[in-house]
């Protein structure tokens, strides 16, 4: 859970770090601007916490457009998912009828998309990255335990695995694992 947190609040401080001039600019995903980011950020969020607590999600994550303070909405959704895993643990399954996986993969998944699209977010707007070496070494353990190749290329939610030098930090590995360019954000 501490995982999870970390990834968590620092996605939240991105978030609230947003600048008003900021909403429009591009960021490392081609389909999203940096409003598009955090719609997806609170919409999935929602959608997660949900899933963990076996319930419904109502509507499209995907569709979702948050409010006025996507930051307030992302951290009030992101602190009951922590309070979910905690309560409930990972040593089950959860999903939709007919479609249940190990809550350990929807764990892995979660921390993957927040520590991902928290990287994409802070590229956009300038602001440091702030994960920390052991939290990217873990999520890239999950990552590469839980991403299929089925899901890679053109068309696809994840790009090929992008080759990086020996010295690359460990936030760099994830996003270049998951088909990103860790020094030109795309």
């Amino acid at each position: 859970m501490t995982l999870l947190r970390g990834v968590l609040d620092k996605t939240g401080d991105l978030l609230a770090g947003v600048r008003d001039d900021q909403w429009h600019l591009a960021t490392p995903c081609p389909e999203f601007d940096v409003r598009a980011l955090s719609d997806h950020l609170v919409g999935w969020i929602s959608y997660f916490d949900a899933r963990c607590h076996d319930r419904e999600f109502d509507g499209d994550p995907a569709s979702y457009r948050s409010g006025d303070d996507p930051a307030a909405e992302f951290r009030a959704v992101a602190q009951n998912l922590v309070a979910g895993w905690d309560e409930l643990g990972i040593e089950r399954r959860v999903g939709a009828p007919g479609a249940q996986r190990p809550a350990e993969t929807l764990f892995n998944i979660t921390v993957t998309e927040y520590l991902a699209h928290g990287w994409d977010l802070a590229v956009a707007t300038g602001q440091p990255v702030p994960f920390t070496d052991a939290e990217s070494a873990d999520v890239l353990v999950r990552a590469q335990g839980t991403l299929d190749p089925q899901y890679r290329g053109v068309g696809m939610p994840f790009g090929d695995i992008v080759e990086v030098d020996d010295g690359a930090t460990a936030t760099s590995r994830v996003v270049a694992f998951l088909g990103r360019h860790p020094t030109t954000g795309r």
